[in-house]
């Protein structure tokens, strides 16, 4: 995906040229695919751009969304992004960790794309670091934040790479969540997944229950779009 400086999707524009992190396509998979529609408060842990909580406000007409983000300037433009779009009225952006981040409820789902990198050699830019990197949020914050905020009965949606999803799933696991769905994701077949996304939730389901699926970006040519990624973002990009 293209890092120009703003990307407009169907319904709202995202500007980033402030933000470390730019919109990618797997960010976008996270917020077609991400359990929301039942929800009526979502928190958005890691606003970024303002990206996951514009794509579910359009996909959840009536809930409200609360975003969280540390970065100042990141912070800034989310909220800018959110401003412009017809969603506004129902987002509220947040200049804080969510380690101090405190609300007047909890929430009945969240959503997160986190800093990941646990060993990753780093950039000299320091915002593509707190952007990519987990010193800013460890794994163990961050559960203990989705413990805190998060309803008895809400799940939660979180993007990883691979390598660290594994590591994650393991740590979410031994802290009493169990998993609800898992989305491989690949560019296409026969090259290696590069994401897993999660729902989890304290709701135990039964053994046969598979909750494993794939997911390929492109057909097997490695040009065309595969037709359930089409599928998948056909209400948000405009190529579709």
């Amino acid at each position: 995906m293209a890092r120009n400086s703003f990307f407009k999707f169907k319904q709202f524009t995202i500007n980033q040229d402030q933000c470390a992190m730019k919109v990618c396509t797997d960010a976008c998979v996270l917020g077609a695919w991400a359990d929301v529609e039942n929800a009526e408060r979502i928190l958005d842990i890691g606003a970024g751009t303002g990206l996951l909580s514009l794509m579910v406000a359009q996909r959840n007409h009536r809930a409200t969304i609360d975003a969280v983000e540390l970065d100042r300037e990141a912070y800034t433009q989310a909220s800018r992004n959110t401003a412009n779009s017809p969603f506004k009225n129902r987002i509220a952006i947040f200049n804080d960790a969510i380690q101090d981040f405190s609300s007047d409820g909890k929430y009945d789902c969240i959503i997160t794309n986190p800093p990941f990198f646990q060993s990753d050699l780093r950039s000299p830019d320091l915002k593509i670091n707190q952007a990519h990197h987990s010193e800013s949020l460890t794994f163990q914050d961050l559960l203990k934040s989705i413990d805190r905020l998060l309803t008895e009965k809400g799940k939660w949606n979180i993007l990883l790479p691979v390598d660290e999803g594994i590591i994650f799933q393991d740590l979410a696991e031994k802290a009493g969540w169990f998993l609800e769905r898992k989305l491989t994701l690949f560019h296409q077949k026969e090259k290696k997944p590069f994401r897993l996304l999660m729902i989890f939730s304290k709701l135990e389901l039964a053994d046969i229950v598979d909750v494993n699926s794939d997911l390929f970006i492109y057909g097997e040519d490695g040009r065309t779009y595969h037709p359930e990624f089409k599928k998948l973002m056909k209400d948000y990009y405009l190529i579709f």
